[in-house]
């Protein structure tokens, strides 16, 4: 993974020397939930989690320089939420922060250097970002972003003992966000 540098943070490749800081956030009942897993109960099971990160190669660390320290992590995945675009080259964007850190503009932060490298660095036509219909937090940074909103669909999270949630999908196309910068 190659590492992204942005003005407050580093979106790096997980180190199993993360748990404490993973741990810290994921054991929230803030956090988890509402991006659709349980709450960790052990930082072994954030260890467990970290390798499954580094197994994948897909999802960040995310570092606040200042503090060096992970405060959340965001992640690009081979999802295609819509079968009508399958065809275009695609990946759905997931993030969470550690509550203590949230209102400080920071997940947009890495949301706009991972829009930047999904664009021009893997060349993807189409980024989506969903979130559940309770879950303001994330609605916020995907309008703040310039994602637009797409579509929903009721789902069952077999993580959470098959809770039922309405998931709002969102989505920026590689042409608008050009646009958009330029």
């Amino acid at each position: 993974m190659e590492t992204i540098n942005t003005e407050r943070l580093l979106l790096r490749e997980w180190q199993e020397t993360d748990s404490k800081d993973l741990f810290e956030y994921a054991k929230s009942e803030e956090v988890g939930p509402n991006a659709g897993w349980p709450p960790h109960k052990t930082e072994e099971e954030s260890k467990e989690i970290i390798k499954m990160f580094r197994r994948n190669h897909d999802t960040y660390a995310v570092v606040l320089k200042a503090e060096n320290k992970v405060i959340g992590s965001i992640g690009l995945h081979d999802r295609k939420p819509d079968d009508q675009l399958v065809n275009l080259k695609q990946k759905e964007m997931g993030y969470v922060l550690n509550p203590n850190y949230w209102g400080r503009g920071i997940i947009p932060e890495a949301v706009q250097a991972l829009l930047e490298y999904g664009f021009t660095k893997l060349n993807v036509d189409l980024i989506w970002s969903g979130h559940f219909d309770f879950n303001q937090n994330s609605k916020r940074v995907n309008e703040k972003c310039g994602f637009h909103y797409r579509f929903q669909r009721k789902e069952k999270l077999k993580l959470l003992d098959n809770k039922e949630v309405t998931t709002l999908y969102y989505c920026l196309f590689k042409s608008d966000y050009v646009e958009n910068k330029g």
